[in-house]
């Protein structure tokens, strides 16, 4: 599903997003809610950027990237966490592409999320390169999702991708 997102860019450089684990919901401007296999998941395009709310048996789980006033825990590049009976995995990386390079990836990828059943994106006025994109799925036990946030005036894509599954017990020795 695409969406133009009616608010104002606000966040305009990628070094500006950073990253919260067990937030409350944020006011969204565009929501998906989907049913994969018993997970209750849902995509939320913030005016700051994005929001994954997930609900399941074993427990619930709030990711929020965005620029969030007074947050002092900056975008990292991985964390790994136990959140009850789950184990939680985020990656995140900065691309930075030339412009030439940057409009026909952001063109890929929001042709990839328009399209896709799981997926969300959203793009700002004012450049029709500038947006936030999600994609969702569910393996056996896992429920993974994948983000993109463009800032195509400083050519930056910052790529995220998280995993949260059932975690497995320790075989008594």
């Amino acid at each position: 599903m695409l969406t133009t997102l009616q608010t104002a860019y606000s966040d305009t450089r990628a070094a500006d997003l950073a990253w919260a684990l067990g937030r409350e919901p944020l006011p969204a401007l565009a929501v998906l809610d989907l049913d994969l296999a018993g997970a209750r998941l849902q995509l939320r395009l913030l005016g700051a950027s994005h929001q994954v709310l997930l609900e399941e048996n074993q427990g619930t789980c709030s990711e929020t990237v965005a620029c969030i006033p007074g947050s002092s825990t900056p975008l990292p590049l991985g964390v790994s966490e136990r959140l009850g009976e789950w184990k939680y995995d985020f990656a995140a990386r900065v691309e930075t592409l030339s412009a030439g390079s940057f409009a026909e990836r952001a063109q890929e990828l929001l042709a990839l999320v328009t399209d896709h059943p799981h997926g969300l994106a959203g793009t700002f006025p004012g450049s029709p390169h500038a947006f936030t994109a999600l994609l969702a799925q569910r393996t056996e036990d896992q429920v993974r999702w994948r983000t993109w946030h463009a800032y195509p005036q400083e050519g930056q894509l910052v790529v995220t991708r998280t995993q949260v599954g059932v975690r497995m017990p320790v075989a008594a020795l």
